[in-house]
């Protein structure tokens, strides 16, 4: 490397080890000069030393690394030796001075001898992991064991079962993608997660609103299953979680506009008005819900038991993999009456698919037409099934709502119709 970039990296270098030194040092910044281990300075030149060994091993292959690490061990064994000596005249016990230090020569190190963006973003982390010391440990010690298990359960999900499947076709007739399936459960789950968590946080009104339109850009269905094990457990909450689940499909049919204006344009014109009509009859119902004077929305708090229930993750999940393969075979009935019975199908599940596979479709008057009628029908299927899916999650005080509201939006949707160009 130059001698320009190289005073980039030291620099990079220099600023991981400031930024760390200075919640360190801030930290202790009432102690009396020389009673701290490592604050500001000692740090920071933690990370200037670790980047002048990163520049002085850099291409002398293993001989290099072993250097660097001879070099590491001495540096931390001697934080270590003054941090012992601190703790054994304070009398406390504590590591996290030494790991930081440790972390900051590392960082120091990477900044030159590899990828300097990545070390200063670590090194931002690290520092704001420090200062929120005192948040992180309020939040430790409200966190029940179930939201423990549910977030590792989560986390296990995502992160060790999901790299380990395929990402391809299994079956002879190339529709079932196990990653693809797993993907889609995993979805569910984190969804009902964030819930769980965005209602603890925020309460139940906000809590609810934010999980309504925050998954309903990833999956108003599974923000539906979600809110409707809530009403299960909170029949007296009904109303406010289904006006978070129509919320949710009212975000859905933004997506769905957003989806068309980005790749078939042509086919916008001819859906606008109907979905906009349609999506604005589910948050009208929805807002009548949450501003429904019945006593029960403002008094008490929603009885959360548990972030999400595996089992009924996974049943629903692999309900919507057996929908979704069958709308994949159907793909083969080709165009016309097919593209309809496909769309109405695929509505029961999912809406992205066919959107993005329609609007790409349509390059002439007639597939427009078939575009935007396809389209249509898969939107007021959805809309339609999550109404019977909350019903049978969430009982009739959750799903009437919904069927009410689903039949306003369709009935609105149908005046868009026939006010616009849709069949024309």
């Amino acid at each position: 490397m130059d001698t320009l970039e190289l005073f980039q990296r030291l620099g990079v270098a220099l600023a991981i080890g400031f930024i760390v030194g200075l919640e360190r040092g801030w930290k202790s910044r009432n102690e009396p000069e020389g009673n701290r281990a490592a604050g500001l300075r000692t740090i920071t030149l933690g990370g200037v030393l670790g980047g002048v060994w990163g520049a002085l091993v850099v291409g002398r292959g293993n001989e290099g690394l072993i250097a660097l690490a001879l070099a590491f061990a001495v540096y931390s064994g001697t934080i270590l030796l003054f941090r012992y000596r601190e703790a054994v005249a304070e009398g406390t016990f504590g590591a996290t001075t030494v790991v930081a230090a440790m972390l900051v020569f590392a960082l120091g190190a990477l900044a030159v001898a590899g990828d300097m963006t990545v070390a200063g973003a670590t090194g931002v982390a690290v520092a704001a992991l420090l200062a929120f010391k005192n948040v992180l440990h309020a939040w430790l010690g409200r966190i029940s064991w179930l939201e423990l298990r549910s977030f590792l359960l989560l986390a296990a999900m995502s992160f060790i079962l999901l790299p380990m499947l395929p990402d391809r076709t299994i079956d002879p007739w190339d529709t079932i993608n196990p990653f693809e399936m797993w993907l889609l459960t995993v979805m569910i789950a984190a969804i009902s997660f964030a819930g769980y968590i965005a209602i603890k946080a925020a309460g139940d009104k906000a809590g609810i609103l934010m999980t309504g339109v925050a998954g309903g850009l990833a999956s108003s269905t599974a923000v539906t299953v979600t809110l409707g094990e809530m009403a299960k457990e909170n029949p007296e909450k009904a109303a406010p979680l289904s006006a978070g689940a129509l919320f949710s499909s009212a975000t859905m049919v933004a997506r769905v506009l957003a989806v068309v204006a980005a790749v078939g344009t042509s086919v916008l014109p001819k859906i606008a008005l109907p979905l906009v009509l349609g999506g604005a009859g589910l948050i009208a119902v929805a807002l009548y819900l949450f501003r429904r004077d019945d006593g029960k929305v403002a008094s008490g708090r929603l009885d959360l038991k548990d972030p999400f229930e595996l089992s009924t993750v996974l049943k629903f999940g692999l309900i919507l993999t057996v929908i979704t393969a069958a709308s994949k075979l159907l793909t083969r009935v080709g165009s016309g009456q097919g593209v309809y019975v496909l769309a109405a199908l695929s509505g029961i599940a999912d809406v992205d698919a066919m959107t993005l596979s329609m609007s790409r479709l349509a390059s002439d008057p007639a597939s427009v037409t078939l575009a935007a009628n396809a389209i249509l029908i898969v939107v007021a299927v959805n809309t339609v099934a999550k109404a019977v899916i909350g019903w049978a999650t969430g009982g009739a005080a959750y799903g009437k709502p919904m069927m009410v509201a689903a039949a306003v939006a369709l009935g609105l949707g149908a005046i868009g119709i026939f006010a616009g160009p849709t069949f024309g």
